[in-house]
């Protein structure tokens, strides 16, 4: 079998070595992806655009607006002397959040009453403005707890607090986005790249008209598939390499698990997107066509229901039950418990299987289709 492989291995390889194309799309085009993708898509809200309408201007009222100042989320671009004003720039995107101090703010802070602070958000992006609400709400009672802390002071009281907590963040202490993203842009990069090359491979020798030389030779449809698939998953693995070193230089993001599982994970999801690629070469019937196709079921399932970016749980049963038919939301599973948790095979093992499954399954699918095809 070995000896019927290697002739097929070797022309796929020197197919690839010639189409500069193919070599660009598997090798230089993922890192440029990642370097892309990773600074565009970040779920982080830092620098908030904020108005602030100070009805008082008093000393009190500028230390509370100093606590948003400060915390790094704000940044104060427009002082106003309306909350009119703050909605008009509220209608023209101007800024994300208007905070109204009202005239009274001292007075009420002085005589022990609750003082209404108003915050007008942007709510187009539901996620942003939940957020911001969050960050003003975090500032506001900071403050409440410092003046309520030096009134009790002032009494002779202890400072009391009847419960205290202590947070700890494990994996992503830093709370950055784009740790959890770069994995699943990992994952997405080369689904693309893996599906759409392998994609073209076998359409290639239809329309050069060369896939009657393989109907005489004495190589079986088994074996012309994984001959068409190792140069492939070669390459791929060396893409592989490259974007998880430049996801380590450019963003930090280093691998805290095995590296064997790694490699181990990264080959079976290879493997399984070639699979992919080879089933669609072998039904479509131009390069155009299997371009197309390729495309289209390679970056919407891994995009969409990969939970790559939407949280596989939080979908409707009908989606998460159809979430099954991408190998990205497996290999997505293991390489977030490899590189940001550093966990063992023992954590997703079951991800491991899925994907041994789901590349045996295509791969005798695809035999199947060429074997149909050239007989």
């Amino acid at each position: 079998m070995i000896r019927r492989l290697w002739p097929v291995i070797k022309k796929e390889f020197r197919q690839i070595r010639r189409d500069k194309r193919v070599l660009a799309i598997l090798t230089l085009v993922p890192a440029f992806l990642l370097f892309l993708n990773g600074y565009a898509l970040n779920f982080d809200v830092t620098h908030i655009r904020m108005a602030v309408v100070d009805l008082e201007k008093s000393g009190r009222s500028r230390e509370f607006l100093e606590g948003f100042k400060t915390s790094g989320y704000f940044d104060v671009v427009y002082n106003l002397n309306s909350a009119e004003e703050a909605s008009a720039l509220l209608d023209d995107a101007a800024v994300l959040a208007a905070l109204v101090i009202p005239p009274d703010f001292s007075r009420r802070l002085l005589s022990n009453q609750t003082v209404d602070i108003q915050v007008l958000v942007d709510g187009v992006n539901s996620n942003t403005a939940t957020t911001v609400i969050g960050y003003v709400q975090a500032v506001t009672l900071q403050y409440s707890r410092d003046i309520t802390l030096a009134t009790l002071s002032k009494i002779g009281r202890r400072n009391y607090l009847p419960i205290n907590y202590e947070a700890r963040i494990w994996y992503n202490p830093e709370l950055k986005s784009v740790k959890f993203l770069v994995p699943g842009l990992i994952g997405f990069i080369l689904a693309i790249t893996c599906v759409i090359a392998t994609a073209l491979s076998i359409v290639r020798e239809k329309e050069r008209n060369t896939i009657e030389q393989i109907t005489v030779s004495p190589v079986h449809a088994l074996e012309f598939i994984l001959g068409k698939m190792v140069p492939y998953a070669v390459i791929s693995l060396v893409a592989a390499v490259i974007v998880i070193l430049a996801a380590y230089v450019l963003f930090g993001v280093e691998v805290k698990g095995s590296y064997l599982n790694l490699f181990v994970a990264t080959l079976l999801f290879v493997i399984a997107a070639l699979s992919i690629g080879l089933f669609i070469s072998t039904i479509a019937e131009s390069q155009q066509v299997a371009f197309q196709v390729a495309a289209l079921a390679s970056m919407l399932p891994t995009l969409i229901l990969s939970g790559f970016i939407f949280p596989i749980r939080s979908m409707p049963l009908f989606l998460q039950i159809l979430s099954n038919i991408t190998p990205a939301k497996y290999y997505l599973v293991i390489l977030r418990g490899i590189i940001l948790k550093g966990v063992g095979f023992a954590a997703y093992w079951e991800q491991m299987l899925s994907l041994i499954l789901y590349a045996v399954v295509l791969l005798g699918i695809s035999s199947l289709r060429f074997r149909k095809t050239i007989g």
